[in-house]
């Protein structure tokens, strides 16, 4: 026998608006990120990589959602730090560990906003965003 239909009762609906933005705290560009948030009244959570670790699955969802070569910042001392034998079998099976080994190759800032990842930082990307 079918259960009925309850009423709509708002007091169960639950949205989680949580804002959490990945990076390391150093960042020039994480700076400008973080400060703009703050300026424009939004509340959020900042994981700090060095601090708070990342897991493989976290890392694997970025590559999932971004592409793991959007992921990777290759413009960092970091990445110019590998021997060119790391960066040349470099791919997607191998991408989600290094990463997890060294997080700074992480293209900063992410921000995570319900079920969206969204990389990198502009003005104009933001005020997109929370528009």
């Amino acid at each position: 026998m079918k259960q009925p239909i309850q009423a709509f009762n708002k007091t169960h609906l639950r949205i989680n608006m949580t804002i959490t933005l990945y990076g390391i705290p150093n960042c020039d560009t994480m700076k400008k990120a973080r400060k703009w948030l703050e300026q424009a009244g939004v509340a959020y959570q900042f994981h700090d990589y060095r601090k708070e670790g990342i897991t493989p699955e976290l890392v694997a969802g970025f590559c999932s959602q971004l592409g793991w070569e959007q992921v990777l910042n290759k413009r960092g001392t970091t990445f110019r730090q590998l021997s060119d034998e790391q960066k040349a079998t470099l791919n997607a099976d191998n991408a989600v560990a290094l990463l997890v080994e060294h997080p700074a190759m992480i293209k900063r800032p992410i921000l995570q906003r319900q079920d969206e990842l969204h990389l990198g930082f502009s003005d104009a990307q933001y005020r997109a965003l929370f528009s």
